[in-house]
């Protein structure tokens, strides 16, 4: 049992004239109107520090807050390995299943709150994320210089996904390599997917990110390079290496090829997520959701201080060696 949390909204001019029922009901789709009005009548709700009733109107600027009471969280693995550490960075792998942020029914069993209670002065900060059920190698950093200098670092990659060399003609400062492993078995030795990636409506969520095939939609640019490093029967391990730092990138990038991971509920062959419960199960699938088999393997980085090259590298799970799949 975790020790609740508070989540707050400021009503905005486009809410003004709903009453409060009606306002988490259309805002957060992931409960019906009949949980908000059970909310809201235990007094989980207040507006400006009174506890709401259902048929208040809201007016511009007032200050809404849930107050969730203690749930029992999912189970998650809540240790991680530290590979390296200084006084700028903090390199550790995260083991599939943990997620990184709140979110989903997750609070106290995320990385953070874990990083929180081992760093409680000065908590290092995730420079990129991997999806709960992704393994393997995550940057943090642990100084200001450090936060600014490496999501510098990630930006000047996005914004340059044409090729492994910058506009300078020097090399990549961060370069991050995965393995997957992906249906099918009739992928190109190597193959690049361009495919743009964006904001997708979903019943539960609001939006979640898949793949944009519409000229004028609001995807954005995305560049995954990709390796065969062994064939299967009916699958391949799959190195990749991602350009850019879209959400879900290789899930959705391979899906769209063709080959969606092996295990994954969300991402099926085109790269656009399911918005529809699937035979058998008891909810519509969201990005959380593990079964997929993906991992961050190595890792490139240019130390914000000193300058020099840095790179890591974590063995993958069994399943993602070659080793594994011969035969």
């Amino acid at each position: 049992m975790n020790q609740g949390w508070c989540y707050y909204n400021r009503v905005d001019r486009q809410s003004v004239g709903l009453n409060v029922l009606t306002y988490y009901t259309q805002r957060y789709t992931h409960s019906n109107e009949a949980e908000w009005r059970s909310r809201i009548d235990a007094g989980q709700i207040t507006v400006n520090g009174n506890i709401a009733a259902a048929d208040w109107p809201l007016q511009v600027g007032q200050q809404l807050i849930y107050h969730r009471p203690p749930w029992v969280e999912p189970a998650a693995p809540l240790t991680f390995e530290v590979l390296y550490e200084d006084v700028d960075l903090l390199v550790i792998v995260k083991p599939s299943g943990l997620p990184v942020l709140p979110g989903g029914g997750f609070l106290e069993h995320t990385l953070l709150h874990q990083l929180r209670r081992q760093y409680p002065q000065d908590t290092p900060v995730p420079i990129h994320r991997l999806g709960r059920g992704t393994s393997g190698l995550m940057l943090l950093a642990r100084s200001p210089l450090a936060k600014t200098n490496l999501s510098q670092q990630l930006r000047e990659n996005t914004l340059n996904p044409s090729g492994l060399l910058q506009s300078n003609g020097s090399e990549r400062s961060i370069r991050k390599v995965y393995r997957a492993l992906a249906q099918g078995t009739d992928m190109p030795n190597t193959f690049t997917v361009t495919q743009p990636i964006g904001k997708i409506a979903h019943p539960n969520l609001g939006y979640i990110y898949g793949a944009i095939y519409d000229a004028e939609g609001q995807g954005k640019s995305a560049v995954s390079h990709c390796k065969v490093l062994k064939r299967h029967a009916e699958n391949a391990l799959i190195e990749v290496t991602i350009l850019t730092g879209r959400p879900h990138q290789i899930r959705i990038h391979l899906a769209a090829a063709g080959y969606p991971l092996v295990g994954d509920p969300l991402y099926g062959v085109g790269g656009l997520p399911l918005t529809v419960a699937s035979e058998g199960a008891q909810a519509i699938p969201v990005p959380g959701d593990c079964g997929y088999f993906l991992h961050a393997y190595q890792l490139t980085i240019t130390h914000p201080r000193t300058r020099l090259t840095m790179e890591w590298t974590c063995p993958a799970p069994a399943i993602l060696s070659p080793a594994i799949l011969s035969g």
